[in-house]
């Protein structure tokens, strides 16, 4: 399982390239030759970056839906709408499909967050609203953490 670390502010150009981060890049090379795939997010306004095999576990999951049922039919066309296979070039730039960038408001300054198992892509004013409208993180952290029986 992969697990990234960091958040890195670059710019995106007007053709919409990405230059990865060098720190991100190197984190990124084991699962780069594999392909990427950017998604929209379900519950903010960014952009997802999947390593492959991080996205195979996931649609392992979703394929196991029973689509005989409408629900699971509606869910899975709103949760792949917009999603995109992209490559790192030779210059270690991404380029992010227009729609994507208009679904995530995204100017030319961005935030690249580490969110586990996957990076999200967010404008920078959108990351810095969402980062502070969470009003008590320590109440978050103990209602979704507290309850686990491992310790830290």
């Amino acid at each position: 399982m992969l697990n990234f670390i960091g958040t890195y502010e670059c710019k995106i150009d007007a053709k919409g390239r990405l230059s990865l981060p060098s720190a991100l890049k190197k984190q990124l090379l084991p699962v780069v030759e594999d392909g990427l795939v950017l998604k929209r997010s379900v519950f903010q306004n960014c952009i997802e970056l999947y390593p492959m095999q991080e996205w195979n576990a996931l649609m392992s999951k979703i394929n196991g839906l029973n689509r005989f049922k409408k629900k699971n039919n509606d869910f899975i066309r709103k949760f792949t709408a917009g999603v995109k296979l992209v490559e790192v070039d030779a210059n270690s730039r991404v380029l992010i499909p227009k729609d994507l960038i208009q679904f995530a408001g995204i100017s030319k300054e961005i935030v690249l967050s580490s969110s586990v198992n996957i990076i999200e892509i967010w404008d920078k004013d959108n990351y810095e609203n969402a980062i502070n409208k969470v009003d008590d993180f320590a109440e978050l952290a103990e209602e979704v953490m507290g309850t686990q029986e491992d310790e830290y």
